[in-house]
């Protein structure tokens, strides 16, 4: 099969994405594009462009990390099938009328995701979890020593909390049920509440304070959108700044973020890494690696707990039902339920090393066998 792999500069490594592409007999051509160039400007240059090289190469599908709808409109028109794999969840350019054309077949890596499609009578987006190339990895990671007890790799959201700049627009009220909304989500674990307690007068109000812009296609409801694009990203942000504190108070921590502004006692803020080469080194000399997944996802299990159990590192996650398809908990990763049980495990799984490497060991063969690039694109094309 001949793909067109329309490539940006993305957090996957899409070279990964590529050698798995060639190792399992397909041929391919690459096209690097600005996702923002064609989401928020004029697109005509670039579907000109795209529709030269289809004219020319004859591709037997089009392939993008994430998903446009720009894409699926060229494609629409040239009558070839456009395949795109979304890493984000939730990802609010699904959310577009594009998505229903049958001219796509979108894979996202949340379960529950695909179902709400499905139960909607979208039937073009299907699951598909997350992979990392581990062959690369092992070759990156191999002999290196351990340097950190407890590590976080992320941001915190702090560049979307646009829910705490207009805040003090909200009436008591409002600002007391939303209070009381975030306390009650911080004790869930593994389940999004927020979309389904926002409504009535809370909802008019936030719809008066946080505008949206419309946007010809665009099919997310108000409530979806005060969830997704508001109240969460600000949980979030609450959520791993607490978390990340509770760590560095008890344990020390290293974080590697571009949140560099973020200072408290016992943490080293390392600032970022690179995704492909700095970033899995992190991982596989830490002891204890921390993954705190954004407010909103439903079952899925992120990118970032494959690159760390891919790496070779121990990880330590909160409950996401994901997990539970593909993995064994205490054996290939360990999940905490709550704030006391995320400080317990840690001290716990510092005090006793070989158990700690043994679930490390089991996580990274784990993935090795069943979750590489390689397994997911002959899952992609045998459907």
């Amino acid at each position: 099969m001949k793909i067109l792999f329309l490539q940006w500069k993305c957090v996957v490594e899409q070279k990964d994405l590529e050698d798995a592409f060639v190792q399992e007999g397909h041929s391919l051509v690459s096209f690097w594009f600005s996702p923002r160039e064609i989401l928020y400007g004029d697109p005509s240059g670039f579907e000109k462009n795209v529709t030269e090289v289809m004219q020319k190469e004859h591709p037997d599908i089009v392939f993008t990390v994430n998903y446009y709808p720009v894409i699926t409109n060229i494609c629409s028109k040239r009558k070839i099938k456009y395949v795109s794999w979304v890493y984000d969840s939730p990802f609010d350019w699904m959310y577009f009328k594009e998505i229903m054309d049958p001219c796509n077949l979108v894979y996202t890596f949340d379960k529950e995701l695909a179902m709400e499609f499905h139960c909607a009578g979208i039937n073009t987006v299907q699951y598909l979890p997350m992979a990392v190339n581990t062959d690369r990895l092992d070759i990156l990671t191999e002999g290196l020593p351990m340097m950190y007890n407890v590590s976080f790799v992320g941001n915190f959201y702090k560049d979307a909390d646009f829910f705490s700049e207009k805040r003090s627009q909200l009436s008591d009220y409002t600002k007391g049920y939303l209070d009381a909304v975030k306390e009650a989500q911080l004790r869930i674990s593994g389940y999004s509440l927020v979309s389904e307690v926002i409504g009535g007068a809370v909802l008019d109000e936030l719809s008066k304070v946080y505008l949206r812009y419309p946007i010809p296609g665009d099919l997310r409801t108000d409530k979806y959108f005060m969830a997704e694009s508001v109240i969460n990203p600000w949980i979030t942000c609450i959520e791993r700044m607490g978390l990340l504190e509770t760590a560095a108070k008890n344990f020390g921590l290293d974080l590697f973020s571009k949140e560099r502004d973020f200072i408290l006692p016992n943490l080293n803020n390392r600032g970022p890494v690179s995704y492909c080469d700095e970033m899995p080194k992190v991982f596989r000399q830490s002891r204890i690696n921390l993954n705190i997944s954004r407010r909103g996802m439903r079952s899925a299990v992120p990118l970032r707990c494959f690159d760390v159990m891919g790496s070779g590192g121990f990880l330590l996650s909160n409950f996401q039902s994901g997990f539970l398809d593909m993995f064994v908990p205490d054996q290939d990763f360990v999940f905490y339920d709550s704030k006391e049980d995320f400080v317990q495990k840690i001290g716990y799984y510092l005090a006793h090393e070989d158990e700690r490497a043994a679930i490390a060991k089991n996580g990274h063969d784990k993935v090795a066998a069943k979750h590489t690039y390689r397994h997911r694109v002959r899952e992609m094309f045998n459907q």
